[in-house]
């Protein structure tokens, strides 16, 4: 059985308590302790190289923690069958967009639900329509990743995410991989989600969208949360002297 916590009014629908991650004698996250509610868009800020990314991959063991306990809707995030259960329930947007390039942009969003959700392809192809759609690219469906743009790939990648109906939506860097023409288009889309009401944990660059459309500013240096808050707090009240100089090197640019 799912190993569940208990009942608690603070428990979120991503819990992490006490997470710890090396890779080999590098303490890459430092005792993380981080409660995500549902329908909140949380944005996680710092400098490269302070675990921000390795964060989110642990969320739904795409790196495996080596510490603490990690909860997804009341279940541990562990090897084993529940993380099957984990996995229909969190939608994964990369950086550098992971489409599989012989397969067409509609075959690419399908390949979920058929497999995973177990859902018919007429299904399937119907709820994948609907979303590139929604994502304004659904004149792109019969063509391959190669012959697409990064900023349309992207909004493929996010449509694929969608297509199991996660409840969570994990981002990591989405924009980093982009021409800077092509980064706008990607943040309406993210920005239309982040008004739906589901769960979404962004590692960004992009200050200015973070401040606008985050419930919550996460703060990370060398593996640690140095500060969270809401954006108000973190962007013009921050409290720690490592948050203030961070944000003054990268604004000021």
């Amino acid at each position: 059985m799912p190993q569940a916590l208990p009942e608690t009014p603070a428990q979120g629908i991503i819990s992490l308590k006490h997470v710890d991650k090396y890779y080999g004698d590098f303490h890459a996250l430092k005792d993380i302790n981080l409660d995500v509610a549902q329908g909140e868009v949380v944005a996680i800020l710092g400098p490269s190289g302070s675990g921000k990314s390795t964060l989110i991959r642990c969320i739904n063991y795409l790196e495996p923690y080596n510490g603490g306990d990690i909860f997804v809707d009341r279940i541990r995030v562990q090897p084993g069958a529940e993380l099957i259960e984990v996995r229909k329930d969190v939608g994964m947007v990369f950086q550098g967009f992971n489409l599989f390039p012989n397969m067409t942009v509609l075959d690419n969003v399908t390949l979920g639900p058929i497999r995973v959700r177990g859902l018919a392809r007429d299904a399937a192809e119907a709820r994948a329509k609907e979303l590139l759609e929604k994502v304004g690219i659904a004149e792109q469906m019969h063509k391959y990743p190669s012959a697409l743009s990064g900023g349309q790939q992207q909004r493929v990648g996010i449509a694929r995410a969608l297509a199991n109906e996660p409840r969570v939506l994990l981002f990591d860097e989405p924009t980093s991989a982009l021409d800077p023409e092509m980064v706008g288009e990607v943040l309406d889309v993210i920005k239309t989600l982040a008004g739906t009401g589901v769960t979404m944990v962004l590692v960004t660059h992009e200050m200015g969208f973070a401040r606008h459309v985050a419930d919550r500013v996460v703060f990370m240096e060398a593996g640690q949360v140095v500060e969270e808050g809401t954006p108000e707090v973190i962007f013009s009240h921050p409290t720690e002297a490592r948050t203030r100089a961070f944000l003054q090197s990268v604004l000021a640019h």
